[in-house]
């Protein structure tokens, strides 16, 4: 078994959607109501590939299906439907609320979420966590949403901490290449997506309930040898 080393440790970076909170059937069924609304099939391969980005990145590609409108009309659109009421609730995945504490306990922790201010606030407000992130960078606090790295390097910044010392964690592509650009290591989760689909990342698991801090990688997982990471880092 090795340990990725302490000098990536001094820092935590997560991702909010997917990481930490189970919101992917909310989301789902709030873009299934935009696309109904315009009479637009439901494409669900479509609607999953948003999965980790802004829906300001996201619309310009799916304007075609939605003549007449404009992005900002169907991101207020968009944002409707994910207040609306008879959403699937948030719930939080298992383990993420006791890998925030244990490593907050030790370092400074950054959120880093393709969703709004607001949001980010209110769903840490309900894991009972919002205490334990020092920085909250938001779709709000950047211009180019994952896979960008602008959103890492922003947190990083905040944390005063270079980004190749911090971990972060996803479970989408998107936010894997955000991390990776940035600089830093890669925890990847299996919630929303296949792990084939996550290689990546240094690191997949199927549920952060796996994660010990400092991390320890073994032959389960798509990982690194201790002297991969001192020569590759």
């Amino acid at each position: 078994m090795a340990l990725i080393p302490r000098a990536h440790h001094r820092a935590a970076l997560f991702d909010l959607d997917g990481t930490l909170v189970d919101s992917e059937p909310r989301s789902f069924a709030a873009w299934s109501r935009l696309f109904g609304a315009h009479g637009v099939p439901v494409d669900e391969p479509l609607i999953r590939s948003f999965v980790g980005r802004r829906g300001v990145d996201v619309l310009p590609e799916v304007m075609h299906l939605f003549p007449g409108m404009t992005v900002g009309e169907l991101q207020t659109e968009a944002l409707s439907y994910v207040r609306a009421a008879g959403l699937p609730p948030l719930e939080p995945l298992a383990g993420a609320v006791e890998l925030v504490r244990r490593v907050a306990a030790s370092v400074p922790v950054a959120l880093v979420t393709s969703g709004g201010r607001s949001y980010a606030e209110e769903a840490l407000g309900g894991l009972g966590v919002r205490s334990a992130f020092t920085v909250l960078v938001s779709a709000d606090d950047v211009t180019r949403g994952k896979p960008d790295p602008q959103g890492y390097r922003l947190a990083c910044d905040a944390l005063g901490v270079a980004p190749e010392h911090a971990v972060a964690f996803e479970d989408a592509p998107a936010g894997i290449a955000a991390v990776r650009a940035a600089g830093s290591v890669c925890v990847a989760v299996a919630t929303t997506h296949d792990r084939t689909q996550l290689s990546g990342a240094d690191l997949v698991v199927d549920s952060l309930a796996e994660i010990d801090w400092p991390i320890m990688l073994d032959g389960r997982h798509n990982d690194r040898s201790e002297q991969t990471w001192h020569s590759a880092r």
